[in-house]
């Protein structure tokens, strides 16, 4: 896959996560469990959103090396 398509996928990912965390903390709504429930598909999401972080903060610290 490229890269930038990657990048780009990764960031996405990243700001879905960001804006789900946002509601958590504001309003306590977690968009994933409401639209997914609590069920595998929901794992999911907050696994592979996890894994776009640390896939970001991998690539930031090979940046600042």
């Amino acid at each position: 896959m490229d890269e930038k398509i990657l990048g780009l996928i990764v960031m996405i990912l990243i700001v879905i996560g960001a804006i789900n965390w946002g509601l958590v903390g504001l309003i306590n709504l977690d968009l994933v469990a409401l639209i997914a429930g609590k069920t595998v598909l929901a794992r999911l999401v907050y696994i592979i959103i996890g894994a776009a972080g640390v896939y970001e903060a991998l690539v930031m610290a090979k940046i600042l090396k």
